[in-house]
């Protein structure tokens, strides 16, 4: 469909020419004129409000929609305080804190994701007349920050180490300096409308103070404490990790089986282990099997020799955890190196052993191996156990292999001293607000998970051995141990007028040397964005709590769950009323998008080939918490989208009145079709269209409001295209420009005016960019799109006019199936007599010239009547609806001898190709010998050619009666 209609002022003669052999619709010089019409002068449309911006860009003069126009349009929405709150139509406010992206990031797709969503959020509200506040962030991501400037550094010859600690923070924060915007500015190139005057970053000075202040108040309250546990540790960053920063990978390796001998037994007595660490044997405290294995039950109670010890002897212990199936059903407990192992040693009370320095390398407990890296250690004690046959075998085994996320080595449980928080008080309160309603998890099924981890939650190890951070607030006392005398404060000098209080004047402090947990000030960051502690500040008071935390299923618990907790602990209210988690972008084909793969899909690249539009469009059409599929035939179907936008401005603005005929305009603007009675004075195209239009805003509303942002993207889609652009807009020509009827030219231009503006309403939170720069280009907009009011809910509808269009819509459709089926010319009009009960024909025969059009039909030969034409024998019947058929002459379509002969050929082959197919299937040899799915391809085609045959031969019986008659 050719959606841009003529503009006489804009064509000379050779060009009016041309544009009726593009669009048949232009007949003559006179249908070109729109109705009442002289040639209007040449126009460009710009809004009042930006009439002087030079920013937007109508549909008149450019043939598309310009992607580059983008960063322009963003940079006047800024510069005209758009993103800021506004009180001004009052209402609760609207907030969402904006997952902190790292520092050291670049725009991928998970980015585009949460941006997209949280953006159509955001101007929907805001359209609702809500006060929205979309707070922007960065994280300064403690290890991923350290890495990159480690690795500037070492491009330079120098080492971390190389420097003092305030050298090194120094230089971090230059490089932060120089390359910590990347990722707004690409932030903002996906249209987000968050105010960028209140951008907060994690190591702010105001920020940083929540954290401290955090720290001090659960210490206070005896949540946080120091001890030697088993933690997630880094041996490249010599730190500790956070669980979200281990990805674990399936990679080969083998399982080693190694005898271990019963202490006073003989030759014969010993247990066989399958193991995948050897190098660990030095940590064994235990040997265990399952207390329902009769194959080891006689030596439970007795000792084991763990090999190349010296003889060093461990209880032989029975517990439930064994598997039986597993390798050989005997398991050794190493607690110092094993998280389950951990767990067990813990619940018996068995010693723990560390075997590893914190370097990856063995430490003095595994003797002669001492110094040996971890991995190099494996394969001397391999060698040395078969040398002293206590190697049984080694066979190939898939291993699950802990890797760091941002430096890509094995990831070492080990025995570490660390700061943690205990959870469970703080846990049990973050589940009584899922309970009590306080707190809504969208989709609804991940409240099982948030629970189940919950329920479960393991104390959090909240320091980390880095330099980059938030320093822990805790200092030490020179001579004393650490263990037994620190000090917790908020600042270097409240610990010092401790330390001095409690010791005298001359004693001297100094601070631990680890940071927090980057998580640890991610958890506070709903509140602490908003001034937090100090509660007086406006922004706390006006906008907290926030309404909606949206971001990635994947960090339910390493993040929302600790909002959730924190929040409450320190504000007394849950940081949120809603959490709305999305899934994962995969390719195509389902895959998760990787470099090795080669199927990352960069979102800038895709912004410059297909318009961030469609890419947010893209983005928007998937369900809550389920991951979605793209591909670029998705992207180019949706750039199509935006095309097919634009083509409908440039119909409207080419076909409504001329910006200085203002009482036109007057007119125009003045139609609201907000009361019954205006609805029902509408011909039957028009109130179809407006009562289309006035269900859909209340569909795409309710969509909205429930966050069912892909039901509201597809409804507005189907909408705009399907009803809108395919049958108004082609049935509104008639008025245009087969009309002499100036009160229904009028009537149409006031329809498609306000269909299209609210289209573009409630396609805005989706498409910002395309529908500002359509809306800008139609005449007397007061403000821009995006803070105009969102349009009005239980608007009239006439749903009587649905079912009558419908039939109508099923009479174009029935005679276009049958000008296709008979292959006529799309130029050629033909005639036809409609029959229908007299009240359907004095509804359809009004839009006589709306059938002939859209049918391409004679207008002239179309006739209504309550029975069948004379020559109905020779005509094709279709039944577009009870009560509504119609018949075509066939002489009109085409030559009933000509095409005889065409179908006999074509019959005659097809029953060749069919007898062929049947052949084949009657053969046994080929039935049994070929592949199940070649022999059921050879049915499909059988059974298709068989149907096709079918409706051949009726259609010439058809055509032949005819000719008999």
């Amino acid at each position: 469909m050719a959606l841009a209609g003529p503009s006489s002022a804009l064509l000379s003669s050779s060009s009016s020419a041309c544009l009726r052999r593009l669009n048949p619709l232009l007949l003559s010089a006179a249908c070109r004129r729109p109705a009442g019409g002289q040639r209007r002068a040449a126009r460009r449309f710009c809004a009042a409000i930006a009439s002087e911006a030079d920013v937007f860009t109508s549909p008149e003069v450019a043939k598309s929609f310009d992607f580059t126009n983008e960063e322009r349009i963003y940079k006047w929405w800024e510069s005209q305080g758009f993103f800021k709150p506004n009180f001004d139509r009052g209402g609760d406010p609207f907030v969402i804190p904006m997952p902190p992206p790292n520092v050291t990031g670049s725009l991928h797709m998970g980015h585009a994701m949460f941006v997209t969503l949280e953006d159509i959020m955001v101007r929907y509200f805001r359209m609702k007349g809500r006060p929205a506040l979309w707070i922007p962030g960065t994280d300064h991501a403690g290890i991923a920050t350290q890495l990159v400037v480690e690795k500037m550094l070492a491009a330079e010859g120098v080492k971390r180490t190389d420097l003092t600690r305030e050298e090194f923070t120094k230089k971090v924060w230059e490089w932060k300096e120089k390359y910590g915007g990347t990722i707004t500015n690409q932030i903002r190139r996906l249209g987000a409308s968050c105010d960028w005057s209140r951008e907060r970053f994690t190591l702010d000075e105001q920020l940083s103070r929540a954290v401290i202040e955090a720290f001090v108040r659960l210490h206070d309250k005896g949540l946080i404490y120091q001890g030697s546990y088993l933690v997630n540790w880094s041996p490249n960053l010599q730190t500790a990790v956070s669980d979200l920063e281990v990805e674990y990978s399936e990679e080969p390796g083998n399982l080693y089986f190694i005898k271990y001998r019963v202490a006073g037994g003989t030759r014969d007595d010993f247990l066989t282990i399958a193991t995948t660490r050897p190098e660990t044997l030095f940590g064994d405290v235990a040997i265990a099997v399952n207390p329902e294995d009769k194959r080891y039950a006689q030596y439970v109670g007795r000792l084991a020799i763990v090999p190349l010890t010296c003889g060093r002897h461990v209880p032989i212990i029975a517990d439930r955890y064994v598997d039986p199936e597993f390798g050989t059903g005997v398991l050794k407990i190493s607690p110092g190196h094993d998280h389950n192992d951990y767990h067990i040693a813990r619940k018996l009370g068995l010693p723990i052993l560390n075997v590893m320095n914190k370097d990856g390398t063995l430490n003095d407990v595994a003797g002669l191996y001492s110094g040996m890296d971890r991995f190099e250690a494996r394969e001397k004690l391999w060698s040395d156990l078969v040398e002293t046959n206590l190697a049984v075998k080694k066979e190939p085994y898939t291993l699950r292999v802990p890797r760091s996320q941002r430096g890509g080595e094995v990831i070492e449980p080990l025995i570490s001293k660390q700061w943690f928080v205990t959870m469970e008080p703080l846990a049990e309160k973050a589940l009584r607000a899922v309970e009590n309603g306080q707190l809504t998890i969208l989709p609804e099924r991940f409240e099982k998970i948030y629970n189940h981890w919950l329920t479960n939650i393991k104390d959090w190890c909240i320091s980390r051995q880095l330099w980059w951070g938030h320093r822990i607030p805790v200092w030490y006392i020179v001579g004393k141990k650490c263990e037994e005398d620190y000090i917790v404060a908020r600042t270097e000098e409240e610990a010092l007028t401790k330390a001095q209080e409690k010791y005298g004047k001359s004693v001297e402090i100094y601070q631990d040397p680890d940071v927090l947990d980057t998580w640890f000030s991610s958890a506070l960051w709903p509140f602490s964005t908003l001034g937090w502690p100090d509660l007086s500040k406006d922004d706390y008071k006006h906008f907290y709590p926030s309404t909606v935390l949206e971001t990635g299923h994947d960090i339910l618990f390493f993040w929302v769950a600790r909002m959730v907790m924190m929040g409450i602990e320190f504000t007394g209210s849950v940081p949120f009323s809603y959490v709305y988690l999305h899934g994962l972008i995969r390719d195509s084909e389902g895959r998760k998008m990787s470099k090795t793969l080669g199927n990352v899909i960069d979102p800038l690249d895709t912004i410059k080939d297909y318009g961030t539009d469609a890419l947010r469009f893209t983005l928007s059409l998937g369900t809550a918490g389920q991951d979605l599929n793209l591909s670029t035939e998705r992207l180019t179907s949706n750039k199509a989208f935006t095309n097919k936008l634009w083509n409908a401005g440039k119909f409207l603005l080419q076909n409504l009145p001329d910006r200085s005929d203002v009482s036109a305009w007057d007119a125009l603007l003045a139609n609201k079709f907000d009361t019954e009675a205006s609805l029902q004075e509408l011909p039957l195209p028009e109130c179809w269209v407006v009562t289309g239009l006035h269900g859909l805003i209340d569909k795409v509303s309710t969509s909205y409001d429930k966050f069912f942002f892909g039901d509201a993207a597809r409804e507005i889609y189907d909408f705009f295209w399907g009803d809108f652009a395919d049958w108004y807009i082609e049935a509104s020509k008639t008025r245009l420009y087969h009309s002499a009827d100036k009160l229904a030219a009028a009537r149409a231009q006031s329809v498609l005016l306000y269909v299209f503006e609210n289209i573009l309403k409630i396609l805005h939170p989706f498409m910002p960019f395309v529908t500002e720069e359509l809306w800008q280009a139609l005449p007397y907009r007061k403000q821009a799109l995006m803070v105009t009011p969102w349009p009005t809910t239980d608007l009239p509808k006439d749903l009587r006019s649905i079912k009558r269009f419908q039939n109508l819509q099923a009479l174009i459709r029935g005679i276009r199936n049958v000008r296709a089926e008979y292959t006529v010319e799309p130029a050629k009009r033909i005639s036809a007599s409609v029959v229908a009960t007299a009240d359907v024909l004095e509804y359809v025969s009004k839009e006589k010239q709306v059938l002939a059009l859209l049918s391409k039909l004679d207008v002239q030969n179309v006739n209504f009547t309550e029975s069948a034409p004379g020559d109905a024998n020779q005509s094709v019947h279709i039944v577009a609806d009870e009560g509504l058929e119609a018949y075509l002459p066939l002489a009109d379509m085409v030559d009933v001898s000509e095409e005889v002969k065409r179908l006999s050929k074509r019959l005659s082959k097809m029953q060749s190709e069919y007898d062929a197919l049947v052949a084949r299937l009657n053969s046994q040899s080929f039935v049994e010998k070929a592949p199940e799915e070649i022999v059921r391809g050879v049915r499909e085609k059988a059974s298709e050619a068989e149907e096709k045959i079918s409706l051949t031969k009726n259609r010439l019986a058809f055509l032949q009666s005819t000719v008999s008659t």
